[in-house]
């Protein structure tokens, strides 16, 4: 866990919080090693780490499949949720103050996932998700609950060689204005760090709520993974 605690410290946080508050996600750095990536992937195939399989089109949400990781989480996937979280926390309760929303999110990841409990949103949210040809992931949110940390993160695990097409696509819906889209393509071991629902813009006027989506575009060769870091838990 150090190597990836160490990475996310030396990131260069003012600049995140600056693209996250001005366009609603951020790129990182790779923040895990290649090694690392290629061990997250293999945890796939072994289902005893997970707690549920979804296979997205039985429900709608596109063409592919995840898996939810149970608790204890893997430790990658723990230090990268306890390393990103207080760094991500000033910006959160900013745009929560900026939005009129009552909810402050504590310092420390554990003091939010203990809100989350007692919250009845006790499964872990944290998935792998796996993609091959043809496969894709239609625009939604990952909220599971009232309680809802406002920022997530999506980290790509396969190499770039491997596959082509799916990317990642971030879609923000403005009031009263057409939609805007992002397309990001990360290598190895990237982030992305992004807005799971809402978040504030400046106007002439004071800030007003712009809502965003996220999905994956069709995946025309190969295989992708994926893996995915969010802070509140579901009910």
């Amino acid at each position: 866990m150090t190597d990836i605690l160490s990475r996310i410290t030396s990131l260069d946080w003012p600049a995140l919080q600056a693209a996250l508050d001005e366009r609603g996600f951020a790129v990182t750095p790779p923040l895990l090693s290649d090694k690392q990536c290629r061990d997250l992937v293999t945890l796939y195939d072994r289902p005893e780490g997970f707690r549920s399989r979804v296979v997205m089109q039985r429900h709608g949400y596109g063409q592919g499949e995840y898996r939810y990781f149970q608790y204890p989480l893997p430790e990658p996937v723990q230090a990268l949720r306890e390393g990103l979280y207080p760094h991500l926390v000033p910006l959160a309760n900013d745009w929560q103050q900026r939005m009129g929303l009552p909810m402050r999110f504590p310092a420390r990841h554990d003091d939010y996932k203990a809100l989350c409990h007692a919250a009845g949103q006790a499964r872990a949210t944290c998935l792998l998700l796996k993609y091959g040809p043809g496969d894709y992931n239609r625009l939604h949110q990952d909220l599971y609950g009232e309680m809802v940390f406002p920022l997530q993160a999506t980290l790509l695990l396969s190499d770039r060689g491997d596959f082509e097409g799916g990317d990642f696509v971030l879609v923000e819906n403005k009031p009263r204005s057409q939609s805007r889209a992002e397309v990001v393509s990360l290598q190895r071991g990237m982030a992305v760090i992004f807005a799971v629902n809402r978040r504030p813009m400046r106007g002439p006027r004071g800030d007003y709520r712009v809502a965003l989506r996220h999905g994956v575009s069709t995946l025309r060769r190969g295989t992708r993974h994926t893996l995915g870091v969010i802070f509140h838990d579901a009910g």
